[in-house]
């Protein structure tokens, strides 16, 4: 099997994008609530914070800040991955592709960025017109704790540049 080249460095914030295996199946917001509980498990035992994340259809983003202690967000994933498979009624293969995309946040307008990207991306691929509109994303923890306003990431009000510069 090939060993990809990871960025590992402890206490380090990531951003990831997790795929369905069929990029048309919408089992992730069809099974929210398995999604939800395998990562409430695999929180367990793998410690995180979730810095911001949206889930669609078929795939997910996230940024993850692991703790200073741990840099194994592979196994993160792996939990995630398989505890949602394992929920799944007669699921049979693993509906996952077995990779994930991983980019390690450099600084603060790297991060900015990527939270953006992340609570816009629903706009993004036609989901909704506005942010606030998409249940399953970060953003509504955003405005509730006052860092964003409930009417940011309309369609025409965001810069296609800014939320192009993470993909």
């Amino acid at each position: 099997m090939v060993r990809y080249r990871r960025n590992r460095i402890a206490g380090g914030t990531y951003f990831f994008t997790v795929s369905l295996r069929d990029r048309r199946d919408d089992a992730l917001v069809r099974h929210i609530d398995l999604l939800r509980a395998s990562w409430q498990k695999a929180r367990s035992r793998i410690p995180h914070t979730v810095v911001a994340a949206v889930v669609l259809p078929d795939h997910l983003h996230a940024v993850v800040r692991m703790p200073e202690t741990d840099a194994d967000y592979s196994r993160l994933w792996q939990e995630i991955k398989k505890g949602f498979t394992r929920r799944l009624q007669n699921a049979g293969p693993s509906p996952w592709q077995s990779r994930f995309w991983e980019h390690t946040i450099r600084d603060d307008d790297d991060l900015r960025a990527h939270v953006d990207y992340v609570h816009f991306n629903p706009v993004k691929h036609g989901l909704v017109a506005r942010v606030a509109d998409w249940p399953y994303s970060s953003f509504h923890r955003y405005v509730r704790e006052g860092e964003l306003p409930a009417d940011w990431g309309i369609a025409a009000t965001i810069s296609p540049m800014h939320v192009s510069e993470c993909t």
